[in-house]
Protein backbone atom coordinates (compact mmCIF):
# COMPACT_ATOMS: atom_id res chain seq x y z
CA UNK A 1 0.00 0.00 0.00
CA UNK A 2 1.26 3.39 -0.86
CA UNK A 3 2.57 5.61 1.77
CA UNK A 4 0.02 8.59 2.22
CA UNK A 5 2.18 11.69 2.79
CA UNK A 6 1.36 14.79 4.33
CA UNK A 7 2.77 16.65 1.17
CA UNK A 8 0.11 14.54 -0.97
CA UNK A 9 -2.73 15.68 1.26
CA UNK A 10 -1.28 18.73 0.97
CA UNK A 11 -1.42 18.84 -3.01
CA UNK A 12 -5.16 17.32 -2.61
CA UNK A 13 -6.65 19.74 -0.37
CA UNK A 14 -4.83 22.97 -3.00
CA UNK A 15 -6.49 21.29 -5.62
CA UNK A 16 -10.10 20.33 -4.42
CA UNK A 17 -10.33 22.89 -1.66
CA UNK A 18 -11.69 19.66 0.13
CA UNK A 19 -10.88 19.03 4.20
CA UNK A 20 -7.40 17.45 5.72
CA UNK A 21 -9.25 14.32 6.84
CA UNK A 22 -11.71 14.11 3.56
CA UNK A 23 -8.28 14.34 1.38
CA UNK A 24 -6.21 11.74 3.27
CA UNK A 25 -9.13 9.44 3.06
CA UNK A 26 -9.12 9.97 -0.71
CA UNK A 27 -5.86 9.08 -1.15
CA UNK A 28 -6.69 5.80 1.57
CA UNK A 29 -9.14 5.08 -0.96
CA UNK A 30 -7.21 5.35 -4.07
CA UNK A 31 -3.91 4.16 -3.05
CA UNK A 32 -2.01 7.40 -3.09
CA UNK A 33 -3.47 8.10 -7.44
CA UNK A 34 -4.42 12.13 -7.12
CA UNK A 35 -7.00 11.71 -10.15
CA UNK A 36 -8.72 8.97 -8.45
CA UNK A 37 -8.20 10.60 -5.31
CA UNK A 38 -10.35 13.80 -7.19
CA UNK A 39 -12.99 12.04 -8.85
CA UNK A 40 -13.65 9.95 -5.21
CA UNK A 41 -14.12 13.50 -3.49
CA UNK A 42 -16.44 14.66 -6.32
CA UNK A 43 -18.45 11.96 -6.39
CA UNK A 44 -18.83 12.30 -2.30
CA UNK A 45 -20.08 15.68 -2.95
CA UNK A 46 -16.97 16.58 -1.29
CA UNK A 47 -14.94 18.57 -3.88
CA UNK A 48 -17.52 20.76 -5.25
CA UNK A 49 -19.00 21.57 -1.92
CA UNK A 50 -15.19 22.76 -1.03
CA UNK A 51 -15.65 24.72 -4.34
CA UNK A 52 -18.81 26.69 -2.78
CA UNK A 53 -16.46 27.59 0.62
CA UNK A 54 -15.15 30.66 -1.47
CA UNK A 55 -18.17 32.04 -1.56
CA UNK A 56 -19.11 34.82 0.86
CA UNK A 57 -21.93 33.46 3.76
CA UNK A 58 -23.34 36.49 5.68
CA UNK A 59 -26.82 35.09 6.02
CA UNK A 60 -28.44 32.34 8.06
CA UNK A 61 -29.79 31.76 11.43
CA UNK A 62 -28.59 32.10 15.11
CA UNK A 63 -30.41 29.41 17.62
CA UNK A 64 -30.37 29.15 20.64
CA UNK A 65 -30.67 26.74 23.79
CA UNK A 66 -31.00 26.18 27.07
CA UNK A 67 -30.99 22.72 29.66
CA UNK A 68 -30.92 23.29 32.93
CA UNK A 69 -28.64 25.58 34.28
CA UNK A 70 -26.84 25.99 31.14
CA UNK A 71 -27.65 27.61 27.78
CA UNK A 72 -25.67 27.60 24.23
CA UNK A 73 -26.26 30.18 21.17
CA UNK A 74 -24.84 29.16 17.56
CA UNK A 75 -24.73 31.11 14.30
CA UNK A 76 -24.63 28.96 10.96
CA UNK A 77 -24.25 30.84 7.77
CA UNK A 78 -25.28 30.48 4.19
CA UNK A 79 -25.37 32.74 1.16
CA UNK A 80 -28.75 33.63 0.71
CA UNK A 81 -31.72 34.37 3.07
CA UNK A 82 -34.19 32.07 1.28
CA UNK A 83 -32.00 28.94 2.43
CA UNK A 84 -32.42 30.09 6.26
CA UNK A 85 -36.18 29.52 5.32
CA UNK A 86 -35.13 25.92 4.05
CA UNK A 87 -36.13 22.88 6.93
CA UNK A 88 -33.05 20.64 6.19
CA UNK A 89 -30.76 24.11 7.39
CA UNK A 90 -33.01 24.87 9.88
CA UNK A 91 -33.10 21.67 11.05
CA UNK A 92 -29.00 21.68 11.60
CA UNK A 93 -28.71 25.31 13.50
CA UNK A 94 -31.11 23.81 15.70
CA UNK A 95 -29.48 21.07 16.28
CA UNK A 96 -26.00 22.81 16.14
CA UNK A 97 -27.27 24.87 19.73
CA UNK A 98 -28.10 21.13 21.16
CA UNK A 99 -24.28 20.03 20.39
CA UNK A 100 -22.86 23.27 21.71
CA UNK A 101 -24.18 22.41 25.02
CA UNK A 102 -22.76 18.72 24.76
CA UNK A 103 -19.94 20.11 23.53
CA UNK A 104 -18.72 23.36 25.47
CA UNK A 105 -19.41 25.46 22.22
CA UNK A 106 -16.38 24.89 20.83
CA UNK A 107 -16.89 24.47 17.42
CA UNK A 108 -13.84 22.53 16.40
CA UNK A 109 -15.77 20.04 18.93
CA UNK A 110 -18.97 20.21 17.85
CA UNK A 111 -17.92 19.42 13.90
CA UNK A 112 -16.36 16.08 15.14
CA UNK A 113 -19.51 14.87 17.31
CA UNK A 114 -21.27 11.63 15.84
CA UNK A 115 -24.91 12.86 14.69
CA UNK A 116 -27.40 9.95 15.01
CA UNK A 117 -29.45 11.28 13.40
CA UNK A 118 -27.26 10.47 9.72
CA UNK A 119 -24.59 8.03 11.49
CA UNK A 120 -21.80 11.04 10.65
CA UNK A 121 -19.58 13.43 12.15
CA UNK A 122 -21.24 17.07 12.22
CA UNK A 123 -18.97 18.52 10.07
CA UNK A 124 -19.88 15.81 7.27
CA UNK A 125 -23.86 16.70 7.80
CA UNK A 126 -22.57 20.18 6.69
CA UNK A 127 -20.99 18.64 4.02
CA UNK A 128 -23.85 16.96 2.60
CA UNK A 129 -26.09 19.96 3.55
CA UNK A 130 -24.18 22.20 1.18
CA UNK A 131 -23.96 19.74 -1.87
CA UNK A 132 -27.81 19.03 -1.65
CA UNK A 133 -28.75 22.90 -1.25
CA UNK A 134 -26.01 24.30 -3.31
CA UNK A 135 -24.56 27.09 -0.96
CA UNK A 136 -21.92 27.83 0.99
CA UNK A 137 -22.72 27.43 4.84
CA UNK A 138 -20.43 27.59 7.65
CA UNK A 139 -20.63 26.49 11.18
CA UNK A 140 -19.50 30.17 12.49
CA UNK A 141 -19.46 30.29 16.14
CA UNK A 142 -21.11 28.80 19.10
CA UNK A 143 -20.69 29.84 23.13
CA UNK A 144 -21.88 28.11 26.39
CA UNK A 145 -22.89 29.68 29.41
CA UNK A 146 -23.92 28.46 33.06
CA UNK A 147 -24.48 29.53 36.52
CA UNK A 148 -23.51 27.10 39.91
CA UNK A 149 -27.35 28.55 41.16
CA UNK A 150 -30.14 30.30 39.27
CA UNK A 151 -31.02 30.70 35.77
CA UNK A 152 -30.59 30.82 32.16
CA UNK A 153 -32.56 33.28 30.51
CA UNK A 154 -32.71 33.48 26.60
CA UNK A 155 -34.87 35.26 23.44
CA UNK A 156 -34.63 35.42 20.11
CA UNK A 157 -35.29 38.05 18.00
CA UNK A 158 -37.11 37.75 14.55
CA UNK A 159 -37.63 34.77 15.29
CA UNK A 160 -38.64 32.27 12.32
CA UNK A 161 -38.99 29.15 14.84
CA UNK A 162 -38.84 28.81 18.61
CA UNK A 163 -35.78 29.68 19.38
CA UNK A 164 -34.93 30.53 16.30
CA UNK A 165 -33.68 33.57 14.34
CA UNK A 166 -31.55 36.24 13.76
CA UNK A 167 -29.98 37.84 16.93
CA UNK A 168 -30.10 35.03 20.03
CA UNK A 169 -29.57 36.83 23.53
CA UNK A 170 -28.92 34.18 26.74
CA UNK A 171 -28.40 35.98 30.18
CA UNK A 172 -26.85 34.32 33.32
CA UNK A 173 -28.53 35.24 36.89
CA UNK A 174 -27.15 33.97 39.89
CA UNK A 175 -29.27 33.91 42.90
CA UNK A 176 -31.42 31.56 45.20
CA UNK A 177 -34.69 32.93 44.79
CA UNK A 178 -37.84 32.01 42.67
CA UNK A 179 -36.66 30.71 39.31
CA UNK A 180 -40.18 32.21 37.54
CA UNK A 181 -39.47 35.73 38.55
CA UNK A 182 -36.20 35.37 37.98
CA UNK A 183 -36.74 33.91 34.24
CA UNK A 184 -38.96 36.49 33.27
CA UNK A 185 -36.58 39.14 34.53
CA UNK A 186 -33.60 37.77 32.42
CA UNK A 187 -35.80 37.72 29.56
CA UNK A 188 -36.21 41.21 29.65
CA UNK A 189 -33.09 41.86 30.20
CA UNK A 190 -32.21 39.57 26.97
CA UNK A 191 -34.88 41.82 25.12
CA UNK A 192 -33.04 44.85 26.45
CA UNK A 193 -29.86 43.20 25.06
CA UNK A 194 -31.13 42.54 21.62
CA UNK A 195 -32.29 46.30 21.21
CA UNK A 196 -29.39 48.35 23.13
CA UNK A 197 -26.59 46.16 22.04
CA UNK A 198 -24.20 46.41 24.78
CA UNK A 199 -20.51 45.96 24.54
CA UNK A 200 -19.79 44.83 28.04
CA UNK A 201 -21.11 43.62 31.26
CA UNK A 202 -19.89 46.09 33.80
CA UNK A 203 -17.49 49.02 34.73
CA UNK A 204 -14.98 46.30 35.69
CA UNK A 205 -15.37 44.63 32.59
CA UNK A 206 -14.51 47.71 29.85
CA UNK A 207 -11.28 47.24 28.37
CA UNK A 208 -8.79 49.69 29.32
CA UNK A 209 -7.51 50.33 25.98
CA UNK A 210 -10.81 51.13 24.82
CA UNK A 211 -11.33 53.65 27.72
CA UNK A 212 -8.03 55.20 27.21
CA UNK A 213 -8.85 55.24 23.08
CA UNK A 214 -12.31 57.79 24.06
CA UNK A 215 -10.72 59.70 26.61
CA UNK A 216 -7.59 61.26 24.02
CA UNK A 217 -10.70 61.68 21.64
CA UNK A 218 -12.97 63.35 24.13
CA UNK A 219 -9.53 65.33 25.47
CA UNK A 220 -9.01 66.52 22.01
CA UNK A 221 -12.48 67.78 21.37
CA UNK A 222 -12.30 69.34 24.53
CA UNK A 223 -9.12 71.35 23.92
CA UNK A 224 -10.34 72.84 20.80
CA UNK A 225 -13.34 74.17 22.63
CA UNK A 226 -10.44 76.39 23.90
CA UNK A 227 -11.07 75.78 27.85
CA UNK A 228 -8.80 75.85 30.90
CA UNK A 229 -7.45 72.55 31.61
CA UNK A 230 -9.06 71.57 34.50
CA UNK A 231 -12.06 72.22 32.72
CA UNK A 232 -10.82 70.28 30.30
CA UNK A 233 -10.57 66.95 32.84
CA UNK A 234 -13.66 67.34 34.17
CA UNK A 235 -15.58 67.60 30.79
CA UNK A 236 -13.62 64.46 29.82
CA UNK A 237 -14.68 62.72 33.03
CA UNK A 238 -18.31 63.67 32.16
CA UNK A 239 -17.73 61.95 28.77
CA UNK A 240 -16.37 59.12 30.02
CA UNK A 241 -19.22 58.59 32.19
CA UNK A 242 -21.65 58.99 29.37
CA UNK A 243 -19.33 56.15 27.29
CA UNK A 244 -20.09 53.61 30.22
CA UNK A 245 -23.80 54.72 30.33
CA UNK A 246 -23.85 53.88 25.84
CA UNK A 247 -21.99 50.52 25.87
CA UNK A 248 -21.81 49.19 29.24
CA UNK A 249 -24.86 47.00 29.77
CA UNK A 250 -25.25 47.29 34.04
CA UNK A 251 -25.31 51.36 32.53
CA UNK A 252 -27.12 51.69 30.04
CA UNK A 253 -30.83 52.82 30.47
CA UNK A 254 -33.46 50.05 30.59
CA UNK A 255 -35.49 50.03 27.89
CA UNK A 256 -38.45 49.07 29.39
CA UNK A 257 -38.04 51.84 32.04
CA UNK A 258 -35.76 54.50 30.97
CA UNK A 259 -35.61 56.00 34.43
CA UNK A 260 -34.04 53.40 35.72
CA UNK A 261 -30.43 51.89 34.83
CA UNK A 262 -30.31 47.93 34.15
CA UNK A 263 -28.83 47.43 37.14
CA UNK A 264 -31.03 49.29 39.40
CA UNK A 265 -33.79 46.95 37.94
CA UNK A 266 -32.07 44.08 39.01
CA UNK A 267 -31.31 45.79 42.87
CA UNK A 268 -35.22 46.78 42.71
CA UNK A 269 -36.23 42.81 41.88
CA UNK A 270 -33.01 41.51 44.57
CA UNK A 271 -35.27 43.68 47.51
CA UNK A 272 -38.75 42.60 46.43
CA UNK A 273 -37.85 39.09 46.05
CA UNK A 274 -35.82 39.31 49.47
CA UNK A 275 -32.74 37.48 47.90
CA UNK A 276 -29.52 38.40 46.19
CA UNK A 277 -29.14 38.30 42.48
CA UNK A 278 -25.83 38.96 39.98
CA UNK A 279 -25.55 39.21 36.56
CA UNK A 280 -23.16 36.66 35.99
CA UNK A 281 -22.60 37.05 32.06
CA UNK A 282 -24.95 37.66 28.94
CA UNK A 283 -24.05 36.56 25.34
CA UNK A 284 -25.53 38.45 22.52
CA UNK A 285 -25.14 37.06 19.17
CA UNK A 286 -26.70 38.94 16.19
CA UNK A 287 -26.32 37.56 12.36
CA UNK A 288 -23.41 38.11 9.63
CA UNK A 289 -22.03 40.65 12.76
CA UNK A 290 -18.63 41.40 11.54
CA UNK A 291 -18.67 39.89 7.80
CA UNK A 292 -18.14 41.27 5.22
CA UNK A 293 -21.59 40.92 2.90
CA UNK A 294 -21.46 40.91 -0.63
CA UNK A 295 -22.23 43.27 -3.28
CA UNK A 296 -24.54 42.24 -6.00
CA UNK A 297 -24.28 44.49 -8.79
CA UNK A 298 -27.28 42.56 -11.19
CA UNK A 299 -25.91 44.90 -14.16
CA UNK A 300 -22.69 43.70 -14.53
CA UNK A 301 -23.26 40.32 -13.47
CA UNK A 302 -25.80 40.00 -16.68
CA UNK A 303 -23.15 41.84 -18.76
CA UNK A 304 -20.78 39.28 -17.71
CA UNK A 305 -23.17 35.99 -18.40
CA UNK A 306 -23.32 38.09 -21.98
CA UNK A 307 -19.63 38.12 -22.53
CA UNK A 308 -19.59 34.13 -22.16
Amino acid sequence: MTNITAAMVKELRESTGAGMLDCKKALTETNGDMEQAVDWLRKKGLASAAKKASRIAAEGLVAVAVDGNAGAVVEVNSETDFVAKNDIFQDYVKDAATVALLRNGEVCDMKTFQCPKVNKSFEERLTDMIAKIGENMNLRRAKRIEVENGVIASYVHNAVQPNLGKIGVLVALESNGDKAKLMELGKHIAMHIAASNPLFLNIASVDPAAVEHEKSIFAEQAKASGKPENIIEKMVEGRVRKYYDEVVLEEQAYIMDPDKKVKQVIADTAKEMGCDIKLKEYVCFRLGEGLQKKEEDFAAEVAAQLAK
